[in-house]
This record gives structure tokens, sequence and C-alpha cells, in this order.
């Protein structure tokens, strides 16, 4: 066996199959036809001098020596990825990739801001994933990206959070809701209405539970829903209140679709966190992006100073 006759291009057909498990969908993604990436892996085979690949009816898997092959083909992607960036930090900033992930609610702001870095670096490839909490964290914990952008950081994980714009939490009802109009809502009022809340682990539903709890207050859970969109839906259809950004329903509250209560305690004030995984060497266009998102970052409305209730 001598690896030196294997291809980089053989090592990432080859893990591109790993990642698939299977020849089509990898042969899809890479645009090759399939005999010609069986071709390719059958030659690696021969210059490892054990099967890569075993297949159980219809379905592939790596043998031993093919799992510990992969292993070394993620190590060398990642390798390879750090040395485009530093070949691109020697050629400046305006060349480059950066790889954003963001939470959904963040969907609301950082699109815009990243379209306007995008404008001024036209030489960076940039590519945003948008998802839930959960999906975040797992993102994260596999260092799958240059930054991340989410509301609460993770406690478990040894990571840099360093935040850079206010995210208020507000109640919002139905326009035709008996609390409309009242002023200095108490939250204990609130006890007897039902309410639409995120998925458990939403940073946005620990925060209000949370607020609620520590007076004594249990939500009275009516539906749990995976989606801002979806929650906004739901209580302009009438069945119940819940607590969301304000970023999220500037445009409902502009067509007096949802109006905002005024609650005692609220608006939460919680923060957007930029994180990535401590000891990470952020590139010349990450760098860049995390310092227009702090030059450009939105200006906070002024504070209300309602008493917590």
């Amino acid at each position: 066996m001598n690896l030196r006759h294997a291809t980089l291009h053989q090592l990432r057909i080859f893990h591109a199959v790993a990642q698939h498990n299977s020849f089509a969908r990898a042969a899809e993604a890479l645009h090759l036809s399939p005999p010609t990436l069986s071709l390719q892996v059958k030659q690696l085979s021969e210059t490892v001098g054990q099967p890569l690949f075993e297949q159980v009816g219809k379905k592939i898997f790596l043998t031993a020596a093919g799992a510990t092959l992969a292993e070394a083909c993620a190590d060398l992607e990642t390798r390879m990825e750090r040395l485009t960036q530093d070949l691109a930090a020697l050629q400046g900033v305006e060349r480059g990739s950066l790889k954003l992930a963001i939470l959904t609610t963040v969907k609301y702001t950082v699109p815009k801001l990243l379209g306007g870095f995008c404008a001024a670096h036209p030489g960076i490839d940039v590519a945003m994933l948008v998802g839930n909490r959960e999906m975040l964290l797992q993102r994260l914990a596999n260092n799958q990206d240059d930054l991340y952008i989410m509301g609460q950081p993770p406690d478990n994980l040894d990571v840099v959070c360093e935040d850079f714009a206010d995210n208020p939490l507000v109640v919002v009802a139905p326009p035709d809701h008996p609390l409309v109009g009242r002023k200095r809502i108490a939250p204990k009022r609130l006890a007897q209405e039902p309410f639409i809340l995120r998925e458990p682990g939403s940073g946005t539903r620990l925060t209000a539970e949370k607020f609620f709890t520590e007076r004594g207050i249990a939500l009275r859970n009516r539906l749990e829903v995976g989606s801002n969109e979806a929650i906004k839906q739901t209580v302009a259809g009438g069945l119940g209140l819940a607590v969301l950004s304000s970023t999220t329903v500037v445009a409902e509250l502009a067509l007096g679709e949802l109006v905002q209560l005024d609650v005692q305690g609220f608006p939460l004030i919680r923060r957007w966190q930029v994180v990535y995984p401590r000891g990470k060497r952020l590139s010349a266009a990450t760098r860049a992006f995390k310092d227009w998102l702090f030059e450009h970052r939105p200006v906070a409305p002024a504070r209300r100073t309602t008493p917590q209730g």
C-alpha cells in the first residue's frame, strides 16, 4: 500500500460517497457519472489494499478501513479550507469565504446587514444557513461554520460570545383581545390566558418561562409551534397570546394584524450574540464581517422603564 499514489480527486470522491452513503447521490452532488465515480473509488480501494465499502442489501456501509480513511478525509478537507483562507488572507479581505449560521429569529435583522457586506466585498463567497437553536448548537459543536448568531449561547461548549444588538421580547395578542388597550397589565393576569409557545429549548421560550416562573406563574401552553411565522398566524387567528422578538412582528403590528400588550416587565431585553468556538482561527473574511456587524448593528430604541411586576 502506498497512499502517495492516491489523488486528492479520489479522496474527495470517496469522502462524498461516505457522507451521502450512496454512490448515486455522491455522483449527483459532484456532477460526475456513476461509472466514473465508481471507477475512482475502486482505484482508491486498490491503492489502500482493502475494501472501503461493503454492501448489505441495497445499502452500503464503510468498512473499518473506510471509516479510518473517511476520518482522514474530513481532516484533509478542514486543512484545505484553512489553506484556502490563509492564501486568501495574503491577498487581502477582498477574497475568501464566509459560512454563517443564524437563528431563525435573526433572519429579520442579519440578512440585511449581510447584504450590505456582500455589496461592499463582492469577492467574498458567502453561505448562510438559517435554523433553530438545536440545529445551530449541533453545528457549533461540530465546528461546521465560521460564525453563529443566536440569542442564548450554550453552557456546555467552550465558545467566544460577543453581544452586538438588543433583542426585545414582547407579548402579542390578536387585535380583538380583551386586554388590548389596557395599561400596565400585571403578569399574573396572563396566567389565565392560553399561550402559543416555540418548541422546548427555544431561547425565546426559555426566557419567557423564566420570567413568569420567577413570579410564580405557570403559562398555559395551548400549542407548541416550530416557527415564528406559524406562531404569528396562530395568534392572529385568536388561539392565544405569544412572547416573540419585536423584530419578528414589525409588519404585523404596523398592519394591525397583531397588537403588543402593555405588560409590566416587558419588553424583556435579550442580546443577540456572535458565537464561535474558542481557539478558532477566524479568516480575514470572517473578521471583516464581524467588524461590519458591529459597525452597522441596529440602534435600539429607548428602553422602557416599566417596573417589574
